[in-house]
């Protein structure tokens, strides 16, 4: 069996959406003939937005894991704050005060002096290790994942030194179009990041990407071809997924017999879902959906929850801090149906978020909001799992909510994808096609 270097900042005990590609990528290698050898950071010195160990239990027992020290920025940022490191470690400034000017201040620091982003101080001690690792035990090829895209600068600097071919996977832009509108970059670190990008993706044996908008997009930044492995689900989730771990949970007593529009993961202002806001609050008085809750299971940005209550909302929503993985599933699978908002920010239409495989995976009915005809709206419309409408058709929303409601209400809730459409997004298979890529660069 040969080795892959598996370079990747979030691993268990890291918790959130970071966590899922590389681990289950190094699950499912070793059924094509890769055994990971998994370089990461020292969970003392990272700076992880939520913790989950028990997804630890993914990481095959024979997986060496070499965690390093790091630098780590955040805790400058968290005594200029006023803070605990953790409670300044978010996903996308989620829970910042925008208006601070102290806030304002260090992410001009974070936009113009840590490139290509706040974890960069890792690189070099990850550096150190691969060196290490590149002669005992040895590897056979690089794979870098990124966020955060210091990674790339580690396997592009360890490919460089030794000549092993490097395989850099993105699963979000660099620069990510998301964030640029809060990180105040001036010209002169836009093009010391492009730079920085640019040298490192070039040199990399092959580049994948997580869609196909994504590919193009960074194959036309970066001027070198891009392949595509999706993100997925892993069927041994959906399986071990126990709807008895809820069954004590004060929230399940209280939201029993209610039609639950769940939303799972952080929730940030680009994806405040406010055309649902403006549609239950023209309700509240005409009682079309009594029963309707929704549901948060996860970080949810304050400003959101403000406008919930200036709008006379609060009844309606319920808010369940992060949870781990599993229970998170758990949530999915109990749900009427699955709240599914798309970042509004420039080319929404290729971003397909790596929960809606696992919304899928749930059987549960999606409903989407985002830019129609977008790639997550061909995903829903591809596997029968769900409908996608604007942020501007409101009247979409309230018929589509009239829908799942009134067959909910009469006993027979609306189904959502079936397991035999979502084979293509099963993680065994895009490990699968991540050992081809390494097959191909070492033969």
């Amino acid at each position: 069996m040969k080795r892959v270097l598996y370079i990747t900042y979030y691993f268990p005990p890291s918790g959130g959406s970071g966590v899922q590609r590389g681990l289950k990528m190094v699950k499912y290698l070793p059924e094509s003939g890769w055994e990971p050898l998994v370089l990461t950071v020292d969970p003392e010195k990272a700076a992880y937005p939520d913790l989950d160990p028990a997804m630890a239990a993914d990481v095959p027992a024979e997986t060496h894991v070499e965690r390093t020290d790091s630098w780590d920025p955040y805790s400058m940022y968290a005594r200029l704050m006023g803070r605990s490191k953790q409670d300044v470690v978010g996903v996308g400034f989620l829970g910042a005060d925008h208006t601070s000017t102290k806030e304002r201040f260090a992410r001009w620091i974070r936009a113009n002096v840590f490139l290509p982003d706040a974890r960069v101080g890792w690189a070099r001690f990850a550096v150190k290790a691969g060196r290490r690792l590149s002669e005992s035990p040895g590897y056979d090829a690089i794979v870098t994942t990124g966020p955060p895209h210091s990674a790339h600068l580690v396997g592009y600097r360890l490919s460089r030194e030794t000549g092993i071919p490097w395989v850099a996977d993105l699963r979000d832009a660099w620069p990510d179009p998301a964030y640029q509108a809060m990180l105040p970059a001036g010209n002169w670190a836009r093009r010391r990041d492009e730079r920085l990008r640019n040298r490192a993706l070039q040199h990399a044996h092959a580049r994948v990407a997580v869609t196909k908008d994504l590919a193009a997009h960074m194959t036309d930044a970066v001027g070198a071809p891009f392949e595509v492995i999706r993100n997925g689900f892993d069927p041994d989730d959906m399986l071990d997924s126990d709807q008895n771990r809820l069954s004590t949970s004060q929230a399940v007593t209280e939201l029993k017999n209610r039609f639950l529009l769940v939303h799972t993961g952080n929730l940030s202002p680009a994806r405040d879902p406010e055309p649902l806001w403006n549609v239950l609050e023209r309700d509240k008085n005409a009682s079309r959906w009594p029963r309707l809750q929704v549901v948060f299971i996860g970080n949810v940005d304050p400003t959101i929850l403000e406008q919930i209550g200036r709008r006379g909302l609060s009844e309606r929503v319920t808010c369940i801090r992060y949870v781990p993985h599993a229970e998170a599933v758990s949530w999915m699978k109990t749900a009427a149906a699955l709240l599914l908002p798309i970042n509004r920010v420039m080319g929404s239409a290729g971003i397909v978020t790596g929960k809606v495989y696992e919304y899928l995976a749930s059987t549960r009915p999606v409903i989407a909001l985002g830019e129609p005809g977008g790639e997550a709206d061909g995903l829903l419309s591809d596997s029968g799992g769900g409908r996608l409408y604007s942020y501007e058709d409101e009247s979409g929303l309230a018929e589509e909510l009239d829908r799942h409601y009134q067959a909910w209400e009469a006993g027979q809730p609306v189904i959502g994808a079936t397991h035999d459409d979502l084979g293509p997004y099963s993680r065994r298979t895009q490990a699968a096609a991540l050992a081809g890529i390494l097959d191909d660069l070492n033969s």
